[in-house]
């Protein structure tokens, strides 16, 4: 695979480093609403929230594992509301956020795993969410890995 693809709300990533596979696994991240139905084609469900979404039982959000230390900070999380001209500075310091958190980052990364991975999110905005940044960032950090080696 020359580098990852884009397929709607997915990317495949070639991913050796999330299980240091000598083989090379291939993680497909999707993005998806928590507060769609689950389905078998999710793969790994993981919540990227710091807050639990509201009004959801867990049984019924069927998450395989709450990413809150790599969910956006409060102070973020307040200062963005989901404001469309505020999305790249949103992406920029979020970004940062995550390059300053690399245990955080490398524990999601072993909680991936093989296969497809949801990334879950409870904002009704379903295009630039945290979720969306967070595939973007994975995807590109890859990429960056990949052409370092």
């Amino acid at each position: 695979m020359a580098g990852a693809r884009r397929l709607g709300n997915e990317s495949l990533v070639s991913a050796p480093q999330l299980r240091r596979d000598p083989v090379g696994l291939v993680v497909r991240l999707r993005t998806k609403r928590v507060y769609e139905e689950p389905s078998p084609s999710d793969g790994r469900r993981i919540l990227i929230d710091r807050l639990w979404p509201r009004g959801l039982a867990k049984t019924v959000a069927k998450v395989d594992f709450w990413a809150k230390a790599v969910a956006p900070s409060n102070q973020l999380r307040q200062w963005y509301r989901h404001e469309p001209a505020k999305w790249p500075e949103f992406r920029r310091r979020y970004f940062a956020e995550l390059d300053a958190n690399p245990g955080g980052v490398a524990e999601l990364r072993s909680q991936c795993g093989r296969g497809t991975v949801t990334i879950l999110f409870g904002s009704k905005e379903t295009r630039l969410n945290n979720a969306t940044a967070l595939r973007e960032y994975l995807t590109a950090r890859r990429k960056a890995q990949r052409s370092r080696a």
